[in-house]
Parts: C-alpha cells; sequence; structure tokens
C-alpha cells in the first residue's frame, strides 16, 4: 500500500471566532439525549450519566461533544421543533456551565433550534443530516450564526431511508450532491463546511463499503471528511451481531476511513478512536 501523505495535509476551521488548525484526525463523541437511538447504551436518561459520560470522553481524548435530541435510526419518526427543544433545553444548560470551554456540535436539521443554541448557549458546531434539505432556512441561518455545518448526505427521511434505496452509482450520486450543496453554500459566503456521506442513510450494505472505499474521491472538494461509522449495520449485518457487540468491527472500519482520508471520527467509543487514530498516525509517519 503507498501510504496517502493526504491525511497529513492540514485544513482549517473557524470555531468561536478563532482559527481551528486540523492538523490530525478529530474525534467526535456522541451524546443522544432521545429514547430510542439504534445503541442502547448512548441512550441518556438522566444530567448526572450525561455528565459523566462527556467527563470521561474528556478525558479519554474527545475534541468534539455531538448532542443531538432527534433519533435518526432506520424508521424513527420525526418529532416537533417544541419537543426537540424541551430535550436538548435542561442538559445543554447544564453541559455548558460544567464544561464551559468545551466544542459542542448540535445534531439538529432546524434552523430555529441551530439559532437558539448557537446564540444561547455558545454551540460552535451544526451537524445537519439533511444537508438543508428539512429546513429551507438552513443555508442562511448558517451564514448567519458563522459557524461550522457539517452536511451529510440521506436518501429520504429516517422513517423511509432504508426500503430499498436504489442508486445508478452510489459514490458518483453523493459527489453530485455535495458538489451542489457546496455551490450554494459558497454563494452565500459559507466556508466552515465539513461533509459527511452518510453512512447508513439511504444506503444499502453494499453502497455504504462503496463509499468508504470511495471516500478518497471526495477529497476534491478539499474540506473536512467526516465518517460516522460507529456501530451501525454495515457493521452488524456483516458480522451478525447487534450494535453492543461491534466495538471490534467499528474500530476496523475508523482504521480504513482513517486511511482513506477521513478527518473526524464521530464515535460513541472515544479511547477506542483515540487509539485507533493513534496507530494510524505512527504509521503514516513510519
Amino acid at each position: 500500500m503507498v501510504k496517502d501523505k493526504y491525511f497529513k495535509k492540514k485544513k482549517t476551521l473557524k470555531i468561536n471566532g478563532k482559527l481551528f488548525e486540523i492538523d490530525k484526525a478529530l474525534i467526535m463523541g456522541i451524546v443522544n439525549l432521545t429514547p430510542d437511538s439504534f445503541y442502547s447504551e448512548s441512550r441518556f436518561s438522566n444530567i448526572d450519566t450525561v455528565l459523566k459520560t462527556i467527563d470521561e470522553m474528556l478525558k479519554n481524548g474527545a475534541d468534539i461533544i455531538d448532542i443531538g435530541a432527534v433519533s435518526t435510526r432506520p424508521g424513527a419518526k420525526s418529532v416537533t421543533e417544541e419537543e426537540e427543544i424541551s430535550r436538548l433545553l435542561p442538559y445543554v444548560k447544564i453541559i455548558r456551565k460544567q464544561f464551559p470551554e468545551i466544542i459542542i456540535s448540535l445534531d439538529t436539521s432546524r434552523a430555529n433550534v441551530a439559532k437558539l443554541f448557537v446564540n444561547d448557549f455558545n454551540v460552535s458546531i451544526i451537524n445537519d443530516i439533511s444537508a438543508g434539505s428539512y429546513d429551507s432556512k438552513m443555508f442562511e441561518t448558517i451564514k448567519e450564526l458563522d459557524v461550522p455545518y457539517i452536511m451529510m448526505h440521506i436518501k429520504g427521511e429516517p422513517e423511509n431511508m432504508q426500503k430499498s434505496p436504489d442508486y445508478e452509482d452510489v459514490t458518483i450520486e453523493v459527489l453530485k450532491y455535495f458538489s451542489e450543496k457546496i455551490a450554494k453554500l459558497k454563494l452565500l459566503g459559507v466556508n466552515d463546511i465539513i461533509i459527511d456521506v452518510g453512512f447508513g442513510f439511504g444506503k444499502s450494505v453494499e453502497h455504504n463499503y462503496q463509499l468508504l472505499n470511495d471516500l478518497g474521491k471526495f477529497k476534491i472538494f478539499g474540506l473536512p471528511i467526516l465518517a460516522g461509522i460507529s456501530r451501525k449495520s454495515m457493521i452488524n449485518k456483516v458480522l451478525n451481531i447487534s450494535p453492543k457487540d461491534a466495538l471490534n468491527g467499528t474500530t476496523v472500519l475508523n482504521t480504513i476511513a482513517l486511511l482513506n482520508g477521513a478527518d473526524i471520527l464521530r464515535v460513541h467509543d472515544v479511547k477506542e478512536a483515540v487509539e485507533c487514530r493513534r496507530i494510524v498516525e505512527y504509521y503514516f509517519d513510519n
């Protein structure tokens, strides 16, 4: 294998008004404030457990904490904006008070929710699974808020996305999708963009592995690439296991993602992801 030195190329984001240099892959820890996340161990029902989990993630090396209150697992039904806010508010208030300096990413597809939590609780990044498709005001809101924007590819909606997803060529279609979305954001003057190919979001197992294999092709945009593979069905269906048994498979696929150019790993298990990153970095250095 030829070692791809692109892994070492630096990218930058403006976070909280400061230039943030991505000189190594970042680890994003997942905190789900939903009652029905696909991975039961990532569901939290009280603030003490959330605070303890975040503290542990940070001690283990998490660079970003990603908080969401709407389940996006296959088959999940949407909740109202009011319900999303009511789930988030009591937790985010205390999280921000307890950890005033951490980088918080908010997993939401609603412009009003993004605006509230960026303005009132210094949320640093917006993570939108729909890339502006679910809320026509999102792109303009991101421009107004001036925060980094993670946009993901999804085909359909969580409730129906896994009902026979079909592509002529999934990589070409996802590349085209991003080229159009990036062009719209650039016209608005939004430059701090992160792309996520959306493993498991309207894709078969075969589609997911093709995208993983082709992840390096998305370097063409010159933007940070996020890989969200943690404990997903593309592991579980191959190994015939449940999400709770998918840590080893997750580490294998996170390694492949890093070798193929991922800049951010979104994970349930921070310690193992940090170790994965350390080994891949050592591989590239030697």
